[in-house]
């Protein structure tokens, strides 16, 4: 084929008969169906493939599957691309277009690599003790600069048009792995009629069988499998993770390898895969060696070139050197031999030859020399040779191709998923899984069968061989982390970001771990292996969300009045999943121009507001009291029918969960409302514990929020506008006292009216058959009524001080809001003993307080850092501003806030900071209700 002067006889992968057109940074080439673009790239000649993270040193193949450290491409669709994608699981299709990345202006010529030229003063930790200065703010300039030159692709900024999906699936046996292990398991099982599926990330199965000069054998198992019913095979397809309960997690590339996409078909497939038994047979990766040179183009793992020649018929070069400490690299001499090209050498570290091996080398003309180490690569424009010495022996060896193999380590990373740690085999010198949970078990070379032992190479103290290819760790930065102390495991890998890339460092830890072992005199067992997490490989976001995207993601709810706040003027905005009114726009106005007018309007008139977004919940049971006088800590046994109460309910670590109302329907009928933004964990908890702390208590919890709708009638004129639509006799004040639920029929429809109020003013709450709603709401309107929006809502409460989502974060008790009155130490409920920990009723805890500016005019931040002075750069800071609003009742800006030893800040003034800002607001600390102490306007 034109251009492919690196392609040879064979290659059991490829059809030569569907030759393929790619292109690679913009330049055509060729290859064939069953190629990956790494291998078409190899069999083009083509030697350069990227450049490194750090120092922007060029780098060209290192492996032939999923640890490819250094061919990370960028491959280009209509609508999408997609980086940081390595070339060597990519399958190569008509009109593929990729291209390098993390270099510029070219990948031959790149800027970047000026950094290698400096790289002495650019060692491993080097961003901690340089960016210290000259000031505090001197980190800001920093960091733009060093996220610019950071990361590797460039991700696209437009929405991925891909459809994605997810899948759930059941087996008796799940085998990740088609190699000869995982097929032999496969079969086994199979014949016995149990539900198998078999997972393998590569095109087709088989694993390094399809890497040997013959594999007649593997065609015939797989056919095997193929035909028995119960077997489900999943090429394509990466299990990035185990999940207790023997789940399995694993994403199939469904269209990947297809020039053009179909529209209704998935690009990719999450499968959710749960079996009674796990069988883990995902091979083994082979090991780099360490010697000055090792990342450049042509030094490529001796196990990967033997790969290309054999499956895909792309060789490296034409004269090959091999570099080992093991068995398995004179396998490659021999099949490179075999397919007519030259192997000028064997250089094998160990003093004590494999000598049967090597007489084979040796009879095929290939020298072999025992204790060698190489000195250099030599390296321009390309691999020309490397400088050797071995006792009594040394010089140069040309070649353009050096295959190294350091040894082999199972790929146990999926065995650590769920706690396992792996075990350091001293004879042999590789980690084996352990510790396996029940279920699971491991087989072939992931087991360490088959798998020959290797000789620790050696290091030069000032050995600049690179350790961790992607990253650009060297073995002088694991020196250097070990001389400043950075001696366990995890802090090496932190300091010197070994083995956090998108390898995960798959070639890079053993011998780092081995490196840091030699200079702390531990043993690699002792010395221990860093935490594998999934993914195992990386995952695509779109794979993970499915379909759940966009408006998939969540559902967006809406309340039965929906319409009609869109076409009345209504702003809308995301309240949790909900659309709710900001405010209701007139002509003219902003919006703070209409929270302020509908703020007055309900202190002065009368308004009415969609409040359907309350969780609603019913409680009914013989031990509806018993379980609700738990749940909440304010007294819930003594409420008597038809009256309500303001309630509280907290975690079990004594922090406020939520907040609303609780009314008694009948002597086993409760009704609960909630916060719109927990009436989801508020269903939870109720029924968490009903089920599980609790079963003995018969009760039967329902979520009502979608059967009612709700509507706040709020204002001094709140009881005359529903007199006028009920009668006057249901809302006198002796029958329908504060607070109080009673059934009073509109229009014929029975509605449950709360008297209740979240503005401060006499209020009433409509909670009618959804239905309904919309004839309510607009019989409400026609009688004289003005609706309001969030907003308004928002700047009523605040000058009432009532708390909401923001004071409620997590972390605030009851005392903290000024709610310790609610509060009854004298029964049981949940989070009651953490509460009485002494650190929960310090008073130096922040509390509620009110906070006006000096010159009642500055506006105040939410979120602004309280500080007792102004004067200091970084003071410190005694609490935060949670609310902020302007308030038409005090004609200036007031807030509420957390503040420490809030009660004995009375009339102090802070200062309000927002450093985003840089902004400093003098405020008064005030009492946080502004408005009607006193609680007068309630009965108006």
């Amino acid at each position: 084929m034109n251009g492919q002067g690196f392609r040879q006889a064979g290659g059991q992968s490829i059809d030569r008969d569907k030759p393929l057109r790619f292109w690679f940074d913009g330049k055509r080439y060729d290859g064939f169906a069953g190629d990956t673009l790494a291998s078409a790239l190899m069999a083009n000649g083509v030697r350069l493939l990227g450049r490194s993270f750090k120092y922007h040193r060029p780098r060209g193949l290192m492996t032939i599957g999923a640890d490819e450290p250094n061919a990370l491409i960028t491959v280009k669709r209509p609508g999408f691309a997609e980086p940081n994608t390595r070339a060597t699981i990519v399958d190569l299709y008509d009109g593929l277009e990729a291209t390098s990345q993390n270099a510029w202006p070219s990948l031959r010529f790149d800027m970047g690599a000026v950094s290698n030229a400096v790289s002495p003063f650019i060692p491993a930790g080097f961003y901690y003790k340089t960016f210290m200065g000259p000031t505090r703010h001197a980190w800001m300039f920093y960091e733009a600069l060093i996220r610019r030159a950071a990361g590797l692709g460039r991700a696209s900024r437009e929405p991925d048009a891909s459809r994605y999906s997810k899948t759930n699936a059941h087996a008796d046996l799940a085998i990740v792995g088609a190699g000869e292990a995982g097929l032999n398991e496969a079969l086994a099982a199979g014949k016995t009629g149990a539900r198998v599926i078999l997972i393998d990330e590569a095109a087709q199965p088989g694993g390094w069988l399809l890497r040997e000069r013959a594999c007649g054998t593997v065609q015939t198992m797989i056919e095997t499998l193929r035909g028995m019913p119960n077997v489900t095979m999943l090429s394509r397809t990466t299990a990035f993770g185990l999940y207790d309960g023997l789940q399995a997690a694993a994403v199939e590339r469904v269209q990947d390898h297809l020039s053009e996409m179909d529209a209704a078909v998935p690009r990719q497939r999450l499968w959710l895969i749960r079996a009674k038994r796990i069988v883990l047979a995902a091979g083994a990766i082979e090991q780099p060696l360490l010697f000055e040179g090792n990342d450049k183009p042509g030094v490529m793992l001796a196990g990967a070139a033997r790969g290309y020649l054999n499956q895909y018929g792309a060789v490296p070069g034409r004269r090959v050197l091999i570099f080992t400490n093991n068995d398995s690299a004179y396998q490659t001499a021999f099949d490179f031999i075999a397919a007519g090209l030259e192997v000028s050498s064997i250089l094998d570290i160990r003093a004590d030859l494999p000598g049967e091996l090597a007489a084979q080398a040796r009879a095929a003309g290939i020298s072999v020399v025992a204790q060698a180490a190489i000195d250099r690569v030599m390296y321009s424009g390309g691999l020309r040779g490397v400088h050797f010495n071995a006792p009594g022996e040394a010089g140069k060896i040309d070649c353009d191709v050096l295959a190294m193999s350091g040894g082999w380590a199972p790929a146990v990373h999926l065995s650590t998923h769920l706690g396992g740690r792996p075990v350091f085999d001293e004879g042999r010198g590789l980690f084996l899984p352990a510790r396996l949970p029940k279920g699971i078990t491991c087989a072939g070379f992931m087991a360490g069968e088959g798998l020959p032992p290797a000789e620790p190479t050696p290091s030069s103290p000032r050995m600049r061989a690179f350790v961790d290819f992607q990253n650009d760790v060297t073995v002088k930065d694991v020196k250097l982390a070990h001389r400043e102390g950075y001696r366990s495991v995890e802090h090496l890998k932190r300091y010197t970001t070994l083995g956090m890339g998108t390898d995960q460092g798959k070639t890079a830890n053993i011998a780092g771990l081995a490196l840091m072992a030699g200079l702390t005199g531990q043993s690699i067992a002792a010395t221990g292996t860093t935490t594998f997490r999934p993914p195992y490989t990386p995952v695509s976001i779109g794979a993970l969300g499915g379909m759940e995207t966009g408006e998939h993601l969540r559902p967006v709810r809406r309340t039965p009045m929906q319409h009609w706040h869109e076409a009345n003027g209504g702003l809308m905005a995301v309240s949790g999943m909900w659309l709710r009114p900001k405010a209701y726009l007139k002509p003219g106005e902003d919006v703070i121009a209409a929270q302020i007018r509908e703020a007055r309007m309900v202190r002065q008139g009368v308004g009415i507001v969609d409040a359907s977004t309350l969780g609603k919940i019913e409680v009914q049971g013989p031990d509806a009291a018993e379980f609700l006088d738990r749940i909440y800590c304010s007294p819930v046994k003594s409420l008597k029918i038809g009256r309500a109460r303001y309630g509280v309910m907290l975690r079990e670590d004594g922090v406020v969960m939520d907040d609303g109302t609780l009314a008694r329907l009948a002597p086993n009928h409760y009704y609960i409302t909630t916060t719109t933004a927990q009436a989801a964990k508020v269903l939870a908890h109720m029924e968490y514990h009903a089920q599980v702390t609790w079963p003995e208590l018969r009760v039967s919890i329902i979520s009502v929020s979608d059967q009612f709708a709700a509507i706040a009638v709020a204002g001094p004129q709140s009881r005359a506008l529903l007199a006028r639509l009920a009668g006057a006799e249901v809302f006198d004040d002796g029958g329908f006292p504060y607070p109080s639920l009673k059934m009073i029929a509109f229009g014929g429809v029975d509605v449950r009216v709360l008297r209740a109020s979240y503005s401060g003013e006499r209020a009433y709450e409509l909670h009618a058959p959804a239905a309904y709603a919309m004839s309510l709401w607009r019989a409400l309107l026609d009688a004289g009524a003005e609706p309001y929006g969030l907003e308004a809502m928002a700047i009523m409460r605040i000058e009432k001080g009532h708390v909401a989502g923001a004071e409620l974060d997590g972390r605030t008790t009851p005392a903290d809001l000024g709610l310790a009155k609610l509060v009854r130490a004298d029964k049981e409920f949940i989070g009651r003993r953490m509460l009485q920990r002494p650190g929960m009723s310090d008073p130096a805890r922040p509390s509620l307080a009110g906070l006006v500016p000096v010159d009642e005019a500055s506006r105040i931040r939410s979120g602004a850092q309280i500080t007792l002075t102004d004067n200091e750069k970084q003071p410190a800071m005694i609490g935060h501003v949670t609310s902020v609003c302007f308030s038409p009742v005090m004609g200036h800006p007031i807030a509420l806030a957390l503040i420490a030893n809030a009660s004995e800040m009375h009339q102090k003034i802070v200062f309000a900071r927002y450093p985003l800002r840089n902004e400093t607001v003098a405020v008064r600390v005030v009492p946080p209700v502004f408005y009607d102490p006193e609680g007068t306007r309630l009965h108006v």
